[in-house]
Order: C-alpha cells, then sequence, then structure tokens
C-alpha cells in the first residue's frame, strides 16, 4: 500500500463528504432516483468527524437511511486503511459486490479491496493433497467431490469453497482439507506460498478497504498469540456495522470448549498420520497407535459421564445447564484419565525424530486439548460462567466470559484510531448507556437517526385486545387463534416469529388445519433455502425461531406482516444469561432493567424491522404479548416500537390493506 496522508482535518472531510451526497454530486450522477437525504448526510459528517479527529462513534441509523455509503464515503475520502466488520456474510457480499464497485467509479479516489472469510472457507492445498492421495478408501460421492475440487483449483484465485455450486453444502470430508487454524503448520508448510490464506492476507495487507464479519473479526482477535491463526492485517480505523450483535460473538469466540466431536476429529487425524507412515520409526508409530486408542477410551468414559448429567427436556433441541466445580465432581477422575492419555501422546511425538511439521502440530493439539480440559474441569475461574451443551449426538463442555468490554475494549478501541459502531438498534430509551456498558466504551459521539420510512402511511401495529398472561397454559391456543385470524386478513405473507421451539410447533400445528396457504418451518430446511422458498411461493407463511430475527431481507409484497408471540426475554435459565444477572445485581446494579428489559427491546426491534425494507413496503406488526399493556415496562417496549398507528381492533387490518 502507497505511503498514507496525513488525514484531512475534520471540516475539509466533511466538505469533502458534502459534495459527494450533494443533490447534483457524484451519487447523484451515478444512481438513478437518488435523492440527498438528511439523515445519511449527517452520519456521514459523524464518521468524517471521528476518522479526521479520532475516537469512538456511536450512529444508531434506522433502516432506510442509507447508513452503509454514509460510512463508506467518508472512510475512503480520509485516505486511510479501513477495516468493515459487519453481522452477516450477505452485508459483506452487498458491500463489496454492489457498493464499493459503484464508489470505486464515482469517487474520483483511486482504493482497492480485499473481502475476507473464515479460514474455514478456504480448501487447504495440502491437507487436499494428503487426503486425495492417502490409504482411505473413497465413496463414489466422494471421489465425484475430490475430482470436482481438481477441476475447479487450477481456475480459482481464492480457494473459496463457495465458488462451487455443485460441492454438497454438508460435504463431510470438508472439515478435513479447510484451511483451518487448528492443523495449519504455517510458514513450515511446502505449499505456504500458493496456500489461499496466505494469499487472502497479502491482498488484505495492500487494500486500502478489509471487508470481514463479526465471526472473523472475532476468531481472529482469540488466536492473535499464534503465528498461524491471524489473517486480518493491522488496521487503526474501524466500522463496525451491525453492532448489536457484537457482545454475543465475541462471547462465543473468547470463551473455551471441549467435546466429543473435537477429540473424534483429533483421533482420526493422529490415525492418518500413522496410517500414511509419518512416523517413520515402528517402535514410536505402534507406541502413538496405542495413545491414541488411551486417548478415545478415555473420552468415551469423560463424555459418557457428563451425558449422565440431568437435562431438562423441556427447553427444547439445545439443552444447556450451568455446571460448577462441585458438579463436575463425578467427571474429575474421567478427566485426570484423559488428561494423562494426552500426556502420553505429547510425550511419544516429543521423542520421535523426523518427523514432520503435521505430526509436531499434533502434539500441539494435543496441548491445548489438556490445557482446555483441565480449565474447563476446573470451572473456577470468576470471571467466566461453566455450562454442559448437548446437541444431538454432541457433548459439549463450556466456558464463556460473563462481560466481555475488557475484551472488546482491547481488541477494538485501545487498538484503533477511530471506531465507528452503527446499526438500526442501539439505543434503548432514546439513549446509549446500554449498549456503552455492554462493549465497554467510555467516551463517544452519538448520532441517533431516524428512519427515511413513512410508518403512519406504510404500517399499523395491531395489538390483540385481551390475551392470557404468555405464562399461562391458555396462551398458545390464544396465540393459534390470533395468528389464524390475522393471516386470513393479510393473504399469508408473513414471518410469525417465537421465542420457542415449543411455542411454534404448537401454534403451527393450530394454523395448519385451518389456514390453507403455504406453511414453512424453520428446521425443515437450510435457513437459505427456507428464505429463498418463501421469496419465491405467492402467499407464503414462515414459522420461525431466533435465527430469523435478524439479518432477513424481503423487500415487497412477498412479507407484509410479521407477528410476535412473545415479548424476546432471554432465559434466565440459559447459563450465559443467568451469570450476567447475577453478576449485575451482585455490582448493585438492577439487572431486570439494566439488562434484561434493555437486550430484550433491541430484540424486538430486530424482529419487527424484517417488515418495512423499503419506501414502498407496506404491512402489519403484530405483537401477541398483552405484557406491552399490561406491565409498568411495557411502556419502555411500546416507545421503542416504529411509530406507526396502534389498534386494537383486527378488523383494522382488513381496512389498512383496502386503503
Amino acid at each position: 500500500m502507497p505511503e498514507v496522508p496525513a488525514v484531512p482535518r475534520s471540516r475539509e472531510l466533511i466538505a469533502a463528504v458534502e459534495a459527494v451526497f450533494a443533490p447534483g454530486g457524484a451519487l447523484a450522477s451515478a444512481l438513478d432516483g437518488y435523492e440527498a437525504r438528511p439523515a445519511q448526510l449527517e452520519m456521514a459528517a459523524g464518521v468524517a468527524d471521528v476518522f479526521a479527529d479520532g475516537g469512538v462513534l456511536l450512529a444508531e441509523a434506522g433502516t432506510g437511511t442509507g447508513k452503509t455509503l454514509a460510512y463508506l464515503v467518508p472512510a475512503i475520502l480520509s485516505r486511510q486503511r479501513v477495516l468493515v466488520s459487519t453481522g452477516t456474510k450477505n452485508l459483506q457480499e452487498q458491500i463489496f459486490f454492489k457498493d464499493l464497485p459503484i464508489l470505486q467509479k464515482t469517487l474520483g479516489v483511486p482504493f482497492t479491496a480485499t473481502y475476507m472469510k473464515g479460514r474455514g472457507n478456504y480448501l487447504c492445498l495440502h491437507k487436499f493433497e494428503a487426503f486425495k492421495n492417502g490409504p482411505a478408501i473413497h465413496s463414489r460421492e466422494d471421489a465425484l467431490a475430490i475430482a470436482g475440487i481438481d477441476e475447479w483449483l487450477p481456475n480459482t484465485t481464492t480457494g473459496d469453497r463457495a465458488e462451487m455450486d455443485d460441492l454438497p453444502e454438508d460435504l463431510h470430508f470438508w472439515p478435513d482439507v479447510a484451511a483451518t487454524s487448528e492443523n495449519c503448520i504455517g510458514a513450515e508448510c511446502p505449499q505456504f506460498n500458493d496456500c489461499f490464506v496466505t494469499k487472502m492476507r497479502q491482498r488484505a495487507a495492500e487494500s486500502d478497504v478489509v471487508i470481514v464479519n463479526h465471526h472473523l473479526l472475532c476468531a481472529d482477535a482469540s488466536v492473535r498469540q499464534s503465528a498461524f491463526g491471524e489473517v486480518i492485517p493491522s488496521c487503526r480505523y474501524a466500522i463496525v456495522d451491525e453492532a448489536h450483535q457484537l457482545e454475543d460473538v465475541a462471547t462465543q469466540y473468547f470463551g473455551r470448549v471441549v467435546s466429543n466431536y473435537r477429540f473424534d476429529d483429533y483421533s482420526r487425524d493422529v490415525d492418518r498420520a500413522v496410517s500414511t507412515r509419518q512416523i517413520p520409526d515402528r517402535e514410536h508409530a505402534d507406541a502413538l497407535r496405542n495413545d491414541i486408542d488411551n486417548v478415545r477410551d478415555a473420552v468415551r468414559r469423560f463424555f459418557g459421564t457428563l451425558q449422565m448429567m440431568r437435562f431438562d427436556t423441556r427447553t427444547g433441541a439445545d439443552n444447556r445447564i450451568r455446571v460448577t466445580e462441585k458438579s463436575l465432581e463425578p467427571a474429575v477422575d474421567d478427566a485426570i484419565m484423559l488428561v494423562r492419555a494426552l500426556e502420553a501422546v505429547e510425550a511419544t511425538i516429543a521423542l520421535t525424530r523426523d518427523v514432520s511439521e503435521d505430526v509436531i502440530a499434533l502434539g500441539r493439539r494435543a496441548e491445548e486439548l489438556r490445557d482446555d480440559l483441565m480449565f474447563l474441569t476446573r470451572a473456577d475461574d470468576p470471571g467466566h460462567v461453566y455450562y454442559l451443551e448437548i446437541r444431538g449426538r454432541g457433548v459439549f463442555l463450556r466456558a464463556s466470559p460473563i462481560d466481555v468490554s475488557d475484551v472488546i475494549r482491547e481488541m477494538l478501541f485501545d487498538r484503533m484510531a477511530a471506531t465507528v459502531l452503527t446499526s438500526a438498534t442501539l439505543a434503548v430509551d432514546g439513549r446509549f448507556d446500554y449498549v456503552r456498558s455492554r462493549l465497554g466504551i467510555r467516551r463517544a459521539l452519538e448520532v441517533k437517526l431516524t428512519s427515511e420510512f413513512d410508518y403512519k402511511q406504510q404500517a399499523i401495529l395491531y395489538l390483540p385486545k385481551k390475551m392470557p398472561d404468555p405464562r399461562s397454559p391458555n396462551f398458545v391456543e390464544a396465540a393459534g387463534r390470533e395468528v389464524v385470524e390475522i393471516l386470513k386478513r393479510t393473504d399469508g405473507r408473513a414471518f410469525v416469529l417465537f421465542t420457542s421451539y415449543t411455542n411454534l410447533r404448537a401454534v403451527h400445528q393450530f394454523a395448519s388445519t385451518r389456514v390453507h396457504y403455504p406453511m414453512l418451518v424453520q428446521g425443515s430446511a437450510p435457513r437459505t433455502a427456507l428464505l429463498r422458498e418463501f421469496k419465491a411461493t405467492p402467499n407464503a407463511v414462515l414459522f420461525a425461531t431466533s435465527s430469523f430475527w435478524q439479518g432477513v431481507d424481503v423487500v415487497g409484497e412477498s412479507l407484509s406482516c410479521v407477528i410476535i408471540d412473545k415479548l424476546p426475554f432471554a432465559s434466565p435459565g440459559d447459563p450465559i444469561t443467568s451469570a450476567r444477572i447475577e453478576a449485575i445485581n451482585e455490582a448493585g446494579g438492577n439487572a431486570f432493567a439494566d439488562y434484561q428489559i434493555p437486550l430484550a427491546i433491541l430484540a424486538l426491534q430486530q424482529g419487527l424491522g424484517r417488515l418495512i425494507r423499503h419506501r414502498t413496503d407496506r404491512g402489519v406488526l403484530a405483537v401477541l404479548d398483552p405484557r406491552l399493556k399490561t406491565m409498568g415496562y411495557g411502556r419502555r417496549f411500546l416507545a421503542s416500537l416504529p411509530p406507526a398507528p396502534v389498534t386494537n381492533d383486527i378488523e383494522s387490518i382488513d381496512k389498512f390493506f383496502d386503503a
């Protein structure tokens, strides 16, 4: 990258930004129908200000503000290398493939950009070569997939599996050939210079705009101590879009986990090293084969003991229970045996001469597994919450940080000269106090911009006159009746969003015999396939839970109604939620008012935000939870909802569409 000039002073940068957004300016010339929007310009000026003078900007920009261009234009005009992190790959792709090409043609400022995904999306040349030439007998399907990858390889410059349309989404051997950091041997790899991750890192280091997502941002930061982990180049200016997701993603990546799946993968890799004669000494090869058999036996005992712990099956498909040092005592002896088995693997590898870097890496992985296992079974770090999770055949012992504010501050704010955090949902009660406390933001400029949409004309908010308390056994049937009546009036064309699978299944069963529109149910197909089918199917209704509350964009009449069954309070029985409630209350705060309500308000805003995505969209927002009107805190929720007319009369839905 050429030598970076000094950042223009705030006034100069703001003037340059205003010229781009002005009527008759660069954007108006490039985009048909472009209209200068006051909110967009206000946000762009705020971004220019913080890029010129440093610091943190918190910008809540409602849907329709045009926030992506509002931060990209000043970022590019600042002439600095900028890291842009998004909450979803969809937004990454929109920025890279749609927005940046427009700005490259119109701004008159030359710049380059790179689009980066997590390492697991890329093929590892070294691992693929070993896999396809290994002794394993491949099925016909595997052989076809291997041939397809071989045919694709000479034509790809990125190594991104997304380029292969015919590659099955659930290809079982992809983890064996992906460029994950766990198996990476770094600069010692014979294919290091040709490696797709190496090339991606090099492209990013030479680019002015680097587009990542929060998962890669946090995963990269969590392995910075590893020479083979980092892929994101050093940047001093960052923009975090969909910033409301950052705490959850950081919680995931800065925790620790061991699982039977992780040990199975490790054992399989050791077997492969032995069977392919990567250990030339027969005596040590036999010893390692015996060691890994002992690991398998210890794994079965340890995870079998964990699995016997009592679970409440009423909580749904994903069962999680909080554990403590005391409750893990039945598994301690099994854990000690597993630690010793891993130590034997490490010792055998350390004593073996003339082995490849791949085998040495197996020794490092045994050490990492041992360290994580010891940390998790001690369960004594007061900064973490420990819990057990069972999903299908998978058993996971996890530890998550209770408070990630210090981690995020170190990862972002302490490293950056300027950071912009933006989302359609950041403020609660008109203030940014909640997001400041959760993300560790001490000082910041603040901009709160209203949506450009006319909710008084484009939407109505329906709150039923009478509904049972959500904890009542009568609630589900009452919710089902309301859903049926609403769908009849909207001709389907709806998302029905739930806070639990239990309610989803019950209401769907009730509605399926009374409403004759096409019904799609989360879990029946991959998320992307369900969305594609919803958009392509007239009058469709989608029943879904949390993963469809945000990051979903359906423009037009296909989606004319969003129904939410209950206020989306995080379950106080969830291990992470319960630990955070305890920490806030013990510090003298009020966890319900300061944490649970704000978190639920932001989630509700995200769910209802699925409806109006364009100035021509119209539709019905419906919330079936009576606590909006019966509880004192309901006023906080109502104040946060879009400013649409409120009705308790279901006939108003007919009148709205007739208008």
